[in-house]
C-alpha cells in the first residue's frame, strides 16, 4: 500500500493531466473526442479517490 505522500502526488498528477485535457480542448475550442473525454474523466476520478483516501480515517 502506498504511503500518504505518494497518494497525494499521484492524485495531484492525475488531476492535473485530466484537467489539462478537458480545459485545453475547451480553450482552443476544439471538440474533444469521446474517448479522450472518457479518459480525462477517469483520470479526474482516480485522482480524486487517491487524494480523498490519502488521510487516515474513513473516507467520505
Amino acid at each position: 500500500m502506498p504511503n500518504n505522500s505518494t497518494k497525494i502526488v499521484a492524485g495531484a498528477v492525475l488531476l492535473l493531466i485530466g484537467s489539462a485535457l478537458i480545459l485545453g480542448a475547451g480553450l482552443r475550442q476544439v471538440p474533444l473526442p469521446a474517448i479522450a473525454g472518457s479518459i480525462a474523466a477517469l483520470l479526474l476520478a482516480a485522482g480524486s479517490v487517491l487524494l480523498g483516501t490519502s488521510e487516515g480515517g474513513q473516507p467520505v
